[in-house]
């Protein structure tokens, strides 16, 4: 049964206490990672109904440090599913709830794949693009998997027609 895409979404938020900051009273990278490892494998099995395991993470670029006492947001939304794998789309803010703003930190991919009851990959349902962001994300998701499959190893180059075609005409 396909699944629109807005059934995955997960809003997760945390406050920033002093465990989770670095020396300049930063949240750490490691640890927004773990909360969005969380939010993202959360919003895989919302989709699937099933266990799923962390595949792939993509290139985390941290725009904006969020600091100790911030609250941070994070928002996880399945773009795409391909036959056993889906990839989260996730979008991360921090916001100064003393003086009443938000500002974006970082936006990542994270892939899961499906378990059965075997622990073996699973067919995961397909996934319903509804409005115009979920569209772009889900037609950009095949290039995204093609860059992941070709840089770990596992396609060749040759063979990532998707990517191909942005380079040639």
């Amino acid at each position: 049964m396909d699944k629109k895409a807005n059934e995955s979404l997960v809003m997760m938020t945390e406050l920033v206490l002093p465990n989770d900051t670095n020396t300049f009273g930063n949240l750490m990278g490691g640890r927004l990672m773990y909360w969005m490892d969380i939010a993202s494998a959360l919003a895989a099995m919302k989709h699937c109904g099933a266990p799923v395991v962390t595949a792939s993470v993509d290139n985390i670029s941290f725009e904006n440090p969020i600091k100790l006492g911030n609250v941070v947001h994070i928002e996880a939304k399945v773009s795409r599913v391909f036959n056993t794998s889906m990839e989260v789309h996730l979008k991360v803010w921090g916001e100064d709830a003393i003086h009443q703003y938000k500002y974006k930190s970082n936006e990542a991919y994270f892939t899961f794949v499906a378990l059965g009851p075997n622990s073996k990959p699973k067919s995961v349902n397909p996934l319903i693009a509804e409005t115009e962001e979920e569209k772009a994300l889900y037609e950009g998701a095949l290039r995204r998997r093609q860059l992941r499959l070709v840089l770990g190893g596992k396609m060749k180059a040759s063979e990532a027609d998707e990517l191909k075609a942005l380079f040639t005409k």
